[in-house]
């Protein structure tokens, strides 16, 4: 008899919040300075430093709880997670063990049933390690504390996933409440999202656990969804043979689709947990809960549900315009200058989405300012721009967000309205195109089109089609 198994799924999520100074000290959070220039005594581990906690942290933390329907602790504290590492200045990170900030809440996803909820263990406030650069060629490892003390929730969800599948969606849910919330960018290729999946398999039908091992660091939903799937089959082979899965932490290699063990796998007592002395336990009043609760803003679910009575677009425009916070904003701020949200949806859904592909960008990072994209609009309905002129103009704006009125004066770009002129150019084009004139006189609508697109080259793109198509029309 064929033995079946399922798969048992639990995330440990890393995500960096988008304050602008560190958790404890007031050294700056800024991706990509300078090793070590972002540091001080406290977020190096100096002795006789003391740390002040962040209360923007705080904030954030209990806004993303409230957002996952958790229980808030009203008197929590930090603890000391002892550990021994280069990247760890004191030798001890500050952490949340027995009293986290959040706890008992959960996301619900669309799964082939049509909704599961996903249990959120708890979610605690914590500082980040700083980051080691292995350097193959001196045989040698840097360490850069500009990362060190950035503040971290970390959301601990409970084993309810059984595939890859619902990880991802998870996990796309997840990042898209905290983006909506501005706690974090949530860039996975920076770091600001890091995802520890622990797996493990057991027959099916079976109460018991399997054996469990956590996979550290997955920094794509892709490898994600590969380390899955290789770890699940890794166990599933091992147990075949009749060998036992060991608790221990591994390391996903994505290039080789293969993952290799890194320690045993500490649990809770290994880090020797204390409560800090350094940092006062913290009082959340009813008032201050109920004044983040009041400024949680309106989430994906509720944006779509008004877009489609406030707005004329498709549901597959506003699935995909809310799928992402700042393509949002962007269509609202739009929208409200020019009137037209018809025409700014296209411009999303069109070129947005082409120039998105093709540059494999996230959606955070469209540059193009509500005010420029309107103008482009005004450009076109007014006929001062045609829509082939209006492409190029858009991929400049994509690129540095140019002002679209002033590229197009700088570039003379603008649609020649001259009736004089063109009907001369017209006149040229059907002389020297004695043949298409012939064609479409016998019925061939195509020549029509090429003697349109004779007419715009000879006019540089500088006229509007529709106007080229009828006066060729008249004149034939």
């Amino acid at each position: 008899m064929t033995r079946e198994y399922e798969t048992v799924i639990g995330l440990e999520v890393h995500v960096e919040l988008a304050t602008k100074t560190k958790i404890f000290c007031g050294c700056s959070t800024a991706f990509g300075g300078r090793p070590n220039t972002h540091t001080c005594p406290v977020c190096t581990g100096m002795p006789g430093s003391l740390p002040v906690l962040n209360r923007q942290v705080l904030e954030y933390a209990v806004s993303v709880g409230l957002a996952m329907e958790c229980d808030i602790t009203r008197t929590c504290k930090f603890d000391r997670k002892n550990y021994f590492y280069p990247d760890n200045p004191q030798n001890y990170q500050i952490s949340q063990l027995y009293l986290p900030i959040c706890r008992n809440g959960y996301i619900e996803i669309e799964d082939t049933e049509g909704g599961k909820k996903i249990g959120i263990h708890e979610i605690h406030m914590e500082e980040d390690a700083g980051k080691l650069i292995h350097d193959a060629w001196e045989d040698c490892t840097l360490v850069d504390y500009n990362r060190s003390g950035v503040p971290l929730i970390e959301i601990v969800t409970e084993p309810d996933m059984r595939s890859s599948q619902e990880v991802i969606a998870f996990l796309e849910k997840l990042r898209l409440i905290i983006q909506y919330l501005g706690a974090s960018d949530c860039k996975l290729q920076e770091g600001s999202m890091r995802v520890d999946v622990n797996l493990s398999v057991r027959e099916k039908g079976d109460p018991a656990y399997g054996t469990r091992t956590e996979m550290k660091n997955l920094n794509s939903f892709h490898a994600i969804s590969r380390a899955i799937e290789g770890e699940r089959n890794r166990q599933i082979d091992l147990l075949k043979e009749g060998e036992a899965v060991v608790q221990e932490t591994r390391r996903w290699d994505d290039e080789k689709g293969c993952s290799h063990a890194m320690r045993s796998k500490e649990d809770a007592q290994d880090y020797r947990y204390f409560p800090d002395p350094d940092l006062v336990p913290i009082r959340i009043s009813r008032e201050y809960l109920d004044g983040i609760r009041a400024g949680l803003p309106e989430f994906r679910t509720e944006k779509m549900a008004r877009y489609r009575t406030e707005y004329d677009i498709p549901d597959y425009d506003i699935e995909i315009i809310t799928g992402s916070k700042h393509m949002a904003d962007l269509f609202e701020a739009a929208t409200a200058i020019c009137g037209q949200p018809k025409k700014v949806s296209n411009w999303l859904m069109g070129e947005t989405l082409r120039l998105l592909r093709e540059r494999e960008m996230d959606a955070q990072e469209i540059r193009v300012s509500p005010k420029h994209l309107a103008a482009l609009i005004e450009l076109v309905e007014k006929k001062e721009i045609n829509g082939n002129v209006a492409k190029e103009v858009y991929e400049a704006m994509f690129a540095r967000d140019v002002d679209p009125v002033q590229y197009v004066e700088e570039k003379g770009l603008k649609t020649v309205n001259d009736e004089e002129t063109l009907r001369r150019v017209v006149k040229e084009v059907i002389a020297a195109n004695p043949q298409s004139v012939s064609d479409y006189r016998g019925g061939k609508e195509k020549a029509l089109g090429f003697l349109v697109g004779q007419t715009m080259k000879a006019m540089k793109g500088k006229a509007d089609p529709v106007s080229v198509g009828g006066l060729l029309r008249e004149l034939l």
